[in-house]
């Protein structure tokens, strides 16, 4: 079991519920009790409350003769006893309707696991936009004090808007390392200035410019995966080439147990920090065929039917408050009934295609619950799954092109 674990779901709308704790701050926002758990744990330890850390001065003797000199032995930073590792999950473009454990028509065992074993958030505000929300949970600050108002690839003059995280607003990666923990990052950035995504860098505001030591993934918004265009640390690599095999969640769990794996051996007693963001369920949709016919025939009554399914399932669950309407569907999305009769095979087909998309990806988060488990680190890993930077994309449009 994991002992700590705040399991969050992004929804403008939505009540907290099965909190065992009143999480309220004075602010009014929300925070989990298992984070308040975690604070306890650690406030009375030896956190550097002052970052980068300063010179430290000599604390030796020197003579003119070496065995009338007295050494210094180098302060190292050690985190608490006891300290967490820290594991924060986050999705792509998901949709709060879309997971089981919301009411949603996707089976996510993980996810399940994860809320069985924690407290379950319904109401978590996003900023609607995938640099904007990343920069925020990073850096822990409104997404305009980390000058990412929008999506990196428009930043623009402004102050809050440029896209360039300043110095002065360190990331928790940073604070952590700085704190004696591993940090690691697996799949989607969308935080450097596209100006500085070259090989040629600069590499300051790359991953491993701010505070994480491993970085496996990408810099931009998507990534096909079956080709994605990915970087080891800041190196280009071509992982798929030559394979049949390949798909980028799969890769990127790979990596992340092997990295887990390899900092446990090499240092027990230290904790480490690992954000896990894959590029699912982001536009280009691409998973094997056999996640896909999991769903087939699944969604042939349309989006009308579904809503109503899933809207009666988060009642039911009490995702939703009793005597929560269904909101109307847009005016911009055709009724399934209106919807030519041609067009329909292609739309059931893009919803299996999303479900397996989904399910697939959560099935690699189960991997990674379980090499927690297999390492014996469970009992002492604070994991956070973030069900989407925001919600459900519709870059496809209503044809889905």
């Amino acid at each position: 079991m994991f002992p700590m674990l705040a399991q969050v779901e992004s929804n403008p709308r939505g009540v907290r519920r099965n909190s065992p704790i009143a999480g309220d701050c004075t602010d009014g926002t929300d925070r989990a009790p298992a984070t308040h758990a975690a604070h306890d744990e650690l406030k009375d330890a030896t956190m550097a409350q002052t970052l980068p850390l300063p010179e430290p001065a000599f604390s030796g003797v020197i003579h003119e003769l070496a065995t009338e000199s007295t050494p210094a032995r180098p302060e190292i930073q050690y985190p608490p006893a006891g300290a967490p590792n820290v594991v924060v999950v986050m999705y792509d473009d998901v949709g709060f309707g879309a997971a089981s454990t919301f009411g949603g028509p996707v089976p996510t065992p993980a996810l399940d696991r994860v809320a069985a074993g924690g407290v379950s958030y319904n109401r978590f505000h996003t900023t609607a936009l995938c640099s904007p929300t990343r920069a925020a949970l990073l850096t822990g600050r409104n997404h305009h004090s980390a000058h990412m108002g929008g999506i990196s690839e428009i930043a623009y003059g402004f102050p809050g808007y440029d896209g360039i995280i300043p110095r002065s607003t360190a990331t928790v990666a940073e604070v952590l390392r700085l704190n004696g923990y591993s940090t690691a990052m697996f799949g989607k950035a969308h935080v450097t200035p596209m100006w500085e995504t070259s090989p040629a860098g600069p590499f300051d505001r790359w991953p491993t410019g701010m505070g994480f030591e491993r970085f496996y993934g990408f810099l931009g918004g998507e990534a096909s995966q079956w080709e994605p265009a990915l970087y080891d640390q800041t190196t280009p690599i071509e992982p798929y080439v030559g394979r049949d095999d390949y798909h980028l969640t799969e890769d990127l769990a790979d990596h992340t147990i092997e990295w887990m794996r390899l900092q446990k051996a090499a240092a027990p007693n230290k904790p480490f920090f690992v954000y896990f963001s894959p590029g699912a369920t982001h536009a280009p949709h691409h998973v094997w065929p056999e996640w896909i016919e999991k769903f087939r025939g699944r969604f042939d009554d349309g989006w009308d039917a579904l809503r109503e399914e899933i809207h009666a399932r988060q009642l039911e669950l009490g995702v939703i408050p009793p005597g929560t309407a269904l909101t109307p569907r847009p005016d911009q999305i055709p009724s399934w009934d209106e919807y030519p009769d041609r067009f329909k095979p292609v739309a059931r087909r893009l919803m299996e295609v999303y479900a397996g998309f989904l399910a697939h990806t959560d099935a690699q988060v189960t991997r990674l619950l379980d090499a927690l488990d297999d390492l014996g680190q469970a009992d002492n890993t604070l994991v956070v799954y973030l069900m989407g930077d925001n919600g459900a994309s519709g870059e496809g449009t209503v044809h889905g092109a």
